[in-house]
């Protein structure tokens, strides 16, 4: 054998016995006893700012479901302040003439069905907050009934005084 493999072997044995020597864990230590400090002012404010910061943190994620107790898409009516005002005896108006009189309705659009009888169409009518798919002869409302429907108007009766109205598409 060489001699410097020898060597070689000779410490790596001893550094092997250091190392098991350092590890173990046969004799006992003597503690000193651990002296509690008092805590300052910064580790005060330290635990009071963690006892905020918990608060909040609950605060942000609360455990209990929100109750719902207003509507945010709604306003409050604000109160009018009016001035009362004299009474002025006004005359009544005149009955306008009956081509003046404009419906609020509007003829949104026209569809058609192919069916066994022919073409039957059908008219979608918006008018007082509301929205009417009428065929002929159905109602709009209690005062209007339809007459004809085109290919690009309505014609509505008026069942009071039987004048027609007649609503395009635009």
């Amino acid at each position: 054998m060489d001699v410097k493999r020898a060597v070689m072997i000779g410490v790596a044995g001893v550094a092997v016995a250091v190392w098991i020597s350092a590890a173990a864990t046969s004799n006992t230590r003597n503690l000193a006893p651990v002296i509690p400090t008092k805590p300052n002012v910064v580790d005060k404010s330290g635990a009071e700012l963690a006892v905020e910061v918990k608060r909040l943190h609950e605060r942000l994620r609360p455990s209990d479901p929100p109750v719902h107790s207003r509507d945010l898409f709604r306003y409050a009516a604000r109160p009018s302040a009016t001035v009362p005002t004299p009474a002025i005896p006004v005359a009544p108006p005149s009955e306008p003439p009956p081509a003046a009189i404009v419906a609020p309705l509007k003829l949104e659009g026209l569809a058609e069905d192919h069916g066994d009888q022919g073409e039957v169409r059908t008219a979608i009518i918006s008018g007082f907050g509301d929205i009417f798919m009428v065929k002929e002869g159905d109602s709009v409302t209690a005062r209007y009934r339809v007459a004809k429907i085109s290919a690009d108007a309505v014609e509505l009766t008026d069942l009071t005084d039987n004048s027609p109205l007649r609503l395009a598409l635009r």
